[in-house]
């Protein structure tokens, strides 16, 4: 007898897109397998998307910044079919790079890349098998242009947008898409952690709110869409970019990047 429902596999589940993705999952009738390392915040979220929706939720906790969590994900889950991978876990870290922490730096990496890579590689196969299924990267505006003083954090989400598209054209005729989900500045915990508090990126009207991001990626996602770049502002500054000189592109990131003074 086959499942009624689709499974989606979360990753930073716990907060910002990563949760309102689940929502919308879970209001869109999926069982839900939701990723992250805060046990409580995951447990609370699946108890309650259960509870409201009637779908199966479960939290797994894992640290993407450890090299062995996609094994231990994939083992977590044996016997258990993903239909739908969300890539979704991924922070940033704001400075030069001259003086930002290397740890850090190779954490995000770890997250933002390695995890990513391999979780679509271990869950991949049997989607292609069984000529059926979705994968959701989220990358981000940030992919589309150089990053000075967010380097290593630009550079992984360009990774994500390119390792996507390029995906997405293997696959066509598999019955598996693969969509880059690349949200401008969004209201959530990442500013916080990348101690982003005083730029002038988060002051101006590119920023959105994680759950019309989310609903966006949703619709992007099940529509088999590559791409999905929310809110027109942000599509217009993308398209921008493509005719920008890369040296100018760069100084105007940078000056967006740079931390306001107190008043």
């Amino acid at each position: 007898m086959s499942r009624a429902r689709a499974r989606a596999l979360i990753t930073g589940a716990s907060g910002g897109i990563g949760l309102e993705l689940a929502r919308v999952f879970a209001e869109n009738g999926h069982d839900l397998v939701l990723v992250a390392r805060s046990a409580p915040k995951l447990e609370a979220l699946a108890n309650e998307l259960a509870g409201r929706h009637g779908v199966r939720a479960r939290a797994l906790t894992g640290d993407l910044r450890q090299p062995e969590a996609p094994a231990a994900i994939e083992a977590a889950l044996t016997g258990e079919t993903i239909d739908v991978l969300v890539n979704n876990a991924g922070f940033g870290l704001l400075g030069p790079f001259s003086t930002t922490d290397l740890a850090a730096e190779r954490d995000m990496i770890q997250v933002n890349v390695s995890a990513l890579v391999e979780l679509t590689k271990r869950f991949l196969p049997g989607m292609v098998e069984r000529r059926r299924g979705r994968i959701l990267n989220v990358a981000s505006t940030a992919a589309f242009q150089p990053g000075p003083l967010m380097s290593v954090y630009y550079a992984s989400k360009a990774f994500v947008l390119h390792f996507t598209e390029a995906l997405a054209c293997e696959l066509a005729g598999t019955g598996v898409t693969v969509t880059a989900l690349c949200p401008g500045p969004t209201a959530t915990g990442f500013q916080a952690a990348a101690r982003m508090g005083r730029v002038r990126l988060l002051r101006g009207p590119l920023v959105m709110d994680a759950a019309t991001v989310a609903r966006i990626g949703y619709d992007g996602l099940m529509k088999g869409k590559r791409v999905v770049v929310p809110g027109l502002l942000n599509a217009l500054l993308v398209q921008g970019v493509r005719f920008t000189p890369r040296r100018v592109a760069a100084a105007v990131v940078r000056r967006l990047q740079e931390q306001r003074q107190p008043s």
